[in-house]
């Protein structure tokens, strides 16, 4: 009963209190009135870009919004956008503007005319710059083909994390500038119809992200690859060449485009050399010489001259044989500049390149003979036409006598 009473005196207290309080007392604590918020941005994205960004978002119906302001860099940087309502629904903002390079953390607010404002909408966005740009490079190419179709580049895998969408290639055929885009997934493009030596221009563009609104790219460079071009500057070159007369017998005479001198010619009474049918390696239909039972070769020339001009460059001759030279023989494979032959054997020094061939068994002998492949460069520094072929001083003085064959001849551009 005590502490009913005290709990009943308590009450009554409190109400005297509230009775003694004016009725607007609360206004000292909105002083300045009261608050009105604007309506906010909704839906906000912020898409990246080159050294920029786009803001995207949704303002609703709220007809006071007469501007928005974006901030970013802990509010150092800002930027306000005017703004008249389009429409009594939903209007739809995009605004693109300049960023510093870097992740950085936005806030957005919207104002109307009496500078009454929304609540903050946060939100992040990256800008690129110079720092990813730093970071980009072209997809490499790891072999160049050329068929009847024209020319193929077969692609190495490259990282994606930078965002690679395209190569862009850029050749020159008849004097007009050709430009040819290839995505980044295809393993391999084709370039109809032309043939485009090495070095090869082109560039990569990229991506950075899905949201981003600019590309960023490589500058067009020119890359080297070394790219087999037998096939664009030389024809019947073997595996199996070809002869004039496919029924002369075991010898005969190379094929157009190759020349064959009169020297050459040390079989059958000057009618025939420089082939034969002989098999090796799975194949028949060689380049030889083979001088048993004194058939001598002296100054004798197999060449022939590239069907169009080189580009400048430095190439690689390279071709498989095998020797039964004898040291008292020679034999060279040469390229020697213009279109009208290779060099006798005082001249060799003209040549732009040149290799000897195995020569290494005794007179008399056929070991110990040598089965390789042989190489040798040369460089133009202009384009040119050129001479490729066997120069030969071969004695012919009885049994054995030397002999070799040629299975095939390649030219890389290198």
């Amino acid at each position: 009963m005590k502490n009913f009473k005290s709990i009943i005196i308590s009450a009554i207290a409190v109400i005297l209190f509230f009775s003694c309080t004016k009725w607007d007392d609360f206004k000292k604590y909105v002083q300045d009135g009261e608050v009105i918020y604007t309506g906010k941005m909704d839906s906000v994205k912020i898409f990246s870009g080159k050294e920029r960004v786009m803001l995207y978002g949704l303002l609703k119906a709220d007809p006071k919004v007469n501007k928005f302001v974006v901030y970013w860099n802990n509010n150092a940087d800002s930027i306000a956008f005017d703004w008249v309502k389009s429409s009594s629904g939903v209007d739809t903002v995009r605004k693109i503007f300049a960023v510093d390079e870097g992740v950085k953390s936005f806030k957005i607010v919207t104002y109307d005319a009496a500078g009454n404002k929304s609540v903050v909408v946060n939100t992040t966005g990256t800008s690129y710059g110079e720092t990813f740009r730093k970071r980009l490079s072209d997809r490499l190419i790891t072999s160049v083909a050329y068929t009847s179709a024209g020319t193929t580049i077969n692609w190495d895998e490259m990282d994606r994390t930078a965002g690679p969408q395209y190569t862009e290639i850029e050749y020159t055929v008849g004097g007009n500038v050709t430009t040819f885009t290839t995505p980044i997934s295809n393993p391999s493009t084709i370039l109809q119809g032309v043939n485009v030596v090495p070095p090869i221009k082109y560039r990569t563009i990229f991506r950075p992200d899905s949201t981003c609104i600019d590309t960023f790219s490589t500058p067009f460079t020119l890359h080297n690859v070394i790219a087999d071009v037998t096939a664009l500057y030389l024809s019947n070159t073997g595996p199996g060449f070809q002869r004039v007369n496919p029924n002369s017998g075991r010898w005969g005479v190379l094929a157009a485009p190759w020349i064959t001198n009169a020297a050459a010619k040390n079989k059958d009474g000057g009618v025939n050399g420089g082939y034969t049918a002989d098999s090796r390696w799975g194949y028949s239909g060689f380049i030889n010489w083979e001088t048993w039972g004194n058939n001598p070769v002296t100054d004798g020339k197999l060449y022939q001259p590239t069907s169009t001009p080189l580009p400048a460059g430095t190439y690689t001759v390279s071709f498989r044989y095998y020797s039964e030279i004898q040291s008292n023989s020679t034999v060279y494979c040469i390229v020697a500049a213009g279109g009208s032959g290779i060099p006798s054997l005082p001249d060799l020094s003209t040549a732009l390149g040149y290799t000897l061939l195995y020569n290494g068994v005794p007179v008399g002998s056929t070991s110990p003979s040598r089965d390789e492949t042989k190489s040798f460069t040369f460089t133009l520094a202009s384009p040119q036409t050129v001479s490729i072929g066997f120069l030969g001083n071969i004695v012919g003085s009885g049994n054995p006598g030397s002999y070799f064959v040629v299975q095939n001849i390649t030219l890389i551009k290198n």
